[in-house]
C-alpha cells in the first residue's frame, strides 16, 4: 500500500538489497552520532548527550516512525527524493553525505548553489599550478572565469595578467582576443569543442546570473559565438591533443587534461602537458626564462 511519499508498504521480498542495507546503516550511524544540544534537545537516559531517537528524526522529516524505522532497517521501501532531502537536512549531512544517500537510492546528486561572486582561488590550488611549471596550467570557475595561473600559462599568453578581471574568461578570450585566436591553428574546431564542454557543465547552473550575463555579452560581442552557441552541441570534457602557434616559441604540442580539486568542486584546473616525444617542454622552459629576464 502506498503512503503518498513514493513508498510501497509491503513486506520484504527476498534478501535485503545491499544499497538499502548500506543506506539504513549509514542513517542510523549519523543519527546515533548527532549531538542533542545542537537540536535544542535535552540529554536522555543517564545524561546521554549524543544520539537522536528515531521518532525525533521522523517528526522533523515529516514521516511516520514506522516508515523511518523501516528505512534504517533496509526494508523494501522506495523513499522519494523529497523525503531523503528532508532526512539529509535534519541529520545535518554534508554535501558529499547528501549525495551519498541519494546515490544509494538511485537519484542524481543534489544541485549545488553557486556563489554570485566567485571565491578567491585557494592557496593550495595555486601551489598545484606552480608545481606544474613549465607546463601551462590555470584554474577556472564554473563559468570559466580564469582565477589563477602559473608562469607557464603566462608565458603562453603574456597578456593574461593585464586583461581586466571582468573579461578574463576562457570563452571570451577565445572568441574575442586576436592573440588567442591567432595561436589556434584549428580555431573553428577548438571553439566548438569548448562550447560543447561548457554547455555540458553549465546545465546545472543555467539560471545563474553570471552564466546568463556571460552568454548575453558574448552574443553581443561575437557573431561567431552566437552562431556556434546556437548549434547546441553538448559533450563532456575528454583529454585531448592541443596545438598552439606561439609567436616566439613556434609550434607547441600539448595534451590537455582537467581535474577538479576535491575541496573546491566549483574550480577546474586545466593543464597543458607537453606531448610525449615533442620538445615542447624544453621550449616552454626557455620561454619562461626569457619572460623572467625581461621583467
Amino acid at each position: 500500500m502506498a503512503d503518498g511519499r513514493g513508498v510501497d508498504r509491503h513486506e520484504d521480498r527476498g534478501p535485503i538489497e545491499a544499497p538499502r542495507r548500506e543506506l539504513g546503516a549509514f542513517l542510523r550511524k549519523k543519527r546515533e552520532r548527532a549531538v542533542r544540544a545542537d537540536y535544542g534537545l535535552p540529554p536522555v537516559g543517564r545524561g546521554r548527550t549524543e544520539g537522536l531517537r528515531r521518532e525525533e528524526i521522523a517528526f522533523l522529516s515529516g514521516v511516520s516512525v514506522t516508515w523511518y524505522t523501516w528505512l534504517e532497517q533496509g526494508r523494501d521501501i522506495n523513499p522519494s527524493r523529497q523525503v531523503l532531502d528532508a532526512v539529509a537536512v535534519n541529520l545535518r549531512l554534508t554535501a558529499p553525505e547528501h549525495d551519498y544517500i541519494l546515490g544509494l537510492s538511485g537519484f542524481a546528486p543534489a544541485p549545488r548553489a553557486f556563489a554570485a561572486v566567485p571565491e578567491p582561488v585557494p592557496d593550495h590550488v595555486q601551489h598545484l599550478l606552480d608545481a606544474l611549471d613549465p607546463a601551462p596550467a590555470f584554474a577556472v570557475t564554473s563559468t570559466w572565469d580564469i582565477g589563477a595561473w602559473n608562469r607557464g600559462y603566462e608565458a603562453l599568453f603574456p597578456g593574461i595578467a593585464t586583461v581586466p578581471a571582468k573579461d578574463r574568461n576562457l570563452l571570451r578570450l577565445t572568441f574575442t582576443d586576436p592573440y588567442v585566436r591567432g595561436m589556434l591553428p584549428d580555431w573553428e574546431i577548438t571553439v566548438r569543442s569548448f562550447l560543447a564542454d561548457y554547455r555540458a557543465e553549465a546545465g546545472s547552473h543555467a539560471d545563474r546570473d553570471a552564466h546568463v550575463e556571460l552568454i548575453t555579452r558574448l552574443r553581443q560581442d561575437s557573431a561567431d559565438f552566437a552562431r556556434a552557441w546556437d548549434d547546441h552541441e553538448v559533450r563532456r570534457f575528454a583529454s585531448r591533443a592541443r596545438t598552439f602557434l606561439h609567436p616566439v616559441a613556434g609550434r607547441l604540442d600539448f595534451e590537455q587534461h582537467q581535474l577538479v580539486p576535491s575541496d573546491a568542486p566549483t574550480l577546474h584546473v586545466v593543464a597543458y602537458l607537453p606531448a610525449p616525444g615533442s620538445d615542447t617542454g624544453a621550449r616552454m622552459a626557455e620561454l619562461i626564462g626569457r619572460q623572467a629576464a625581461i621583467r
